[in-house]
């Protein structure tokens, strides 16, 4: 596995970089030596929090821990993405499984699963929606209380999300199709 390595309001120190790469280490065992793991590293404030973003063949994996110490949350990171590698190990092994050059070691795709990995939905919801722009979709999102609002824009209308963000800022997700 291939590590790139950044830093946002943080110097990234070769101890730094070398307690990632020590810690990603854990995950070769799931991945081939192709796949490129991101990994930023931002201190906001007294916060610090690591993104941490594994893509390979339009799938992509990604966790984001927050904590008083970089060096502590690393673990917790690390540990996110091998939780979601294990929890999804039979869809990822379906979704791959003609692919002969796949981005995981192949010793990792045939273990059995211990874990039942039915995805369940407990609840479905219908609801019309009406053209609107990003700034009245964030409103409508505010007032049911909810972190994502799904709404048709009312210029392209095509279907788009807008969330809140952890920091408390909001993002807008534009389909497309590939």
């Amino acid at each position: 596995m291939k590590y790139n390595i950044s830093g946002k309001n943080i110097e990234v120190t070769a101890a730094l970089e070398n307690a990632v790469v020590e810690k990603l280490e854990k995950l070769n065992k799931y991945f081939n030596d192709d796949v490129e793991a991101q990994v930023t590293l931002i201190v906001e404030k007294l916060i610090h929090v690591i993104e941490i973003t594994i893509p390979f063949h339009g799938s992509v994996l990604r966790a984001e821990v927050e904590g008083k110490n970089m060096y502590n949350i690393i673990d917790d990171a690390v540990a996110v993405i091998e939780k979601q590698v294990n929890k999804f190990k039979n869809k990822l092994r379906d979704r791959h499984r003609n692919n002969s050059t796949g981005s995981f070691t192949p010793g990792f795709l045939h273990q059995a699963s211990a874990e039942d990995d039915v995805i369940k939905i407990d609840r479905r919801k219908k609801f019309a929606i009406k053209p609107m722009d990003a700034e009245e979709a964030v409103m409508q999102m505010e007032l049911v209380g909810h972190n994502f609002f799904v709404y048709l824009d009312a210029d392209t209308e095509e279907v788009n999300v807008v969330y809140k963000r952890k920091n408390g800022t909001y993002g807008l997700i534009e389909p497309t199709l590939d």
